[in-house]
């Protein structure tokens, strides 16, 4: 069977984008769903414009809270640009929501009826890249004793499938939380914040891969957090939670992490 042709031509913009190469603290961001790039020879997914601009096809405002981020903590970040409606970066390939032909209640028709070859060029086009990268970036890091913390980056909608969330901020983790839990103590002492435990979402072996992979199964310590859409819907809001998560990040590696305790058991 002859292979498909390339998926990304050469208009398309790079798989991922590096913000602050050169930094030199411990600090490790990733922005899986920053981007909503979607191959030319794609279409679009045959999907409006309208519904590429909302929380479907990305996490609005992280890539400008991660790029703020970054700056405050000196640290490397990357960020994907291409739109998890493509696949999804932070999913188990093969996982049924790798490649989705339903978004809450968007159809995604252009995903529905791939071929075993289209969904392994999608994933060796546009997933491997990424996870190789970031990969290669804590690998140097170990080479060279430099200390890695992870800390993968979302955006969640207010709203999702007509329930309001009414977490600020959301603080999620798997096996190992012990930064977590610090990162909570720390949020939860700003008065009027709502703080999430594992809220909106929880880490589990089906449903993450970046924090799965490049956190826990090399043993660094590593966090999710997810902040409310429209928290950053504008530069200064964007700013406001990036000196927030700066202070309580660095606030959490005051004292020496206690030793890790997780094991590999299956993780729901």
């Amino acid at each position: 069977m002859p292979l498909p042709d390339p998926l990304l031509g050469a208009e398309d913009p790079d798989v991922f984008r590096i913000f602050g190469s050169s930094g030199r603290s411990e600090w490790l961001l990733t922005a899986d769903h920053a981007g909503r790039a979607i191959p030319g020879r794609l279409a679009g997914l045959q999907l409006s414009p309208a519904l590429l601009d909302t929380h479907v096809a990305w996490d609005l405002g992280v890539a400008g809270l991660a790029e703020r981020l970054a700056a405050l903590l000196d640290a490397f970040l990357i960020l994907h640009n291409y739109s998890r409606l493509v696949i999804d970066v932070n999913r188990p390939p093969g996982a049924p929501d790798s490649i989705v032909s339903l978004s809450e209640q968007s159809p995604i028709p252009a995903n529905s009826k791939l071929s075993i070859a289209q969904r392994e060029q999608r994933r060796s086009e546009l997933f491997d890249p990424y996870h190789r990268r970031i990969t290669a970036e804590l690998d140097g890091r170990q080479r060279r004793g430099q200390p890695s913390v992870l800390v993968a980056l979302h955006s969640f909608t207010p709203v999702h499938s007509g329930q309001e969330r009414p977490w600020h901020v959301g603080v999620l983790h798997g096996r190992d939380g012990r930064l977590a839990r610090r990162l909570l103590r720390g949020l939860r002492q700003e008065r009027g914040l709502q703080v999430g435990d594992n809220e909106p979402y929880a880490v589990s072996d089906d449903s993450d891969h970046t924090l799965v992979v490049h956190g826990e199964r090399r043993r660094i310590p590593h966090v999710e957090l997810e902040v409310r859409q429209d928290l950053l819907t504008s530069e200064a809001g964007q700013q406001e939670w990036a000196v927030r998560l700066a202070t309580v990040l660095v606030e959490s590696l005051a004292e020496e992490l206690p030793p890790i305790q997780h094991d590999y058991s299956p993780l729901g």
